[in-house]
């Protein structure tokens, strides 16, 4: 059974990546090579640093941290 902390960490690196495999995509297919100038390796990156402070701030960690008594 895939419970919430496993599929976090399997979709941080799979976010890191999509950003390069966007870019190959694009440049593999030769279809909106005007993508190529923005810089979509970084945006994968991005992404994954999202769901990381997602998951600090809002996700379960945030709750419980919440949750305890000062």
């Amino acid at each position: 059974m895939l419970e919430r902390p496993d599929a976090v960490l399997a979709a941080i690196p799979l976010l890191a990546v999509s950003g390069l495999v966007l870019r190959s995509v694009i440049a593999a297919t030769g279809v909106g090579t005007g993508l190529l100038a923005a810089p979509l390796a970084a945006v994968g990156y991005l992404a994954a640093f999202g769901l990381v402070c997602w998951e600090l701030l809002a996700g379960p960690v945030a709750d419980r941290a919440a949750d305890e008594p000062t």
